[in-house]
């Protein structure tokens, strides 16, 4: 082979979400675009099923619609990851823990040290909890030693924001019949957060 080699293509960017209502699901479209702004950088859109509280109740194996179900081979595989939740009482929703609770064998390999991590979030109403629940889906995130990356104040939509948006990451005011659609700022802000945590992988990796 003659010639200058040509550069590996560097692996995703996870966008990991769980969405009730449709609101996280859009953010996290979003927050995707943002991500492929990047020269050489793409998304991989997953999703989580539901927990149900009846035993016998069992979600099918592939999603009759939206992204695939998340398998911890794209934990493994995604050189960053966005996640996102509903907020639940000022917490990531349920489905979104369970998840995680069972990713302790990623955790005892390592294999997500290292890697940046971002997250969003929306609320029924503008004070729902939206901040906690992005820093409670920090937690896990972090004790599995990923970087966090957030929103800085030298995003313009952040300081002009009168809906969603904060410094921890992405949100979004979904409204109390969660009917209210992603604005224009918001969706600004999702892009930025994509565009930030790709560059920061694309760094990390050089």
């Amino acid at each position: 082979m003659t010639g200058s080699a040509v550069p590996a293509r560097m692996p995703d960017i996870l966008v990991l979400y769980y969405s009730r209502h449709g609101a996280v699901g859009e953010m996290a479209r979003w927050v995707a675009h943002g991500v492929e702004r990047v020269a050489g950088m793409s998304a991989r859109l997953r999703t989580v099923p539901k927990v149900s509280t009846v035993a016998e109740a069992v979600e099918p194996a592939v999603p009759d619609s939206g992204a695939p179900y998340c398998e911890l081979a794209d934990l493994t595989q995604c050189a960053g990851l966005a996640l996102g939740s509903p907020t639940r009482f000022g917490n990531m929703a349920a489905p979104m823990k369970y998840f995680w609770d069972g990713t302790a064998a990623l955790w005892l390999r390592g294999t997500l040290a290292g890697k940046p991590a971002a997250v969003f979030s929306s609320s029924a109403s503008l004070h729902g909890g939206q901040e906690t629940t992005l820093v409670s889906m920090m937690l896990p995130l972090l004790h599995h030693g990923m970087l966090i990356v957030g929103l800085p104040y030298t995003e313009p939509a952040l300081m002009r924001t009168t809906s969603g948006g904060t410094p921890y990451g992405a949100s979004h005011l979904a409204g109390a019949a969660s009917d209210r659609a992603v604005d224009e700022t918001e969706k600004q802000l999702c892009i930025a957060l994509g565009r930030r945590l790709a560059e920061t992988a694309r760094r990390l990796a050089e």
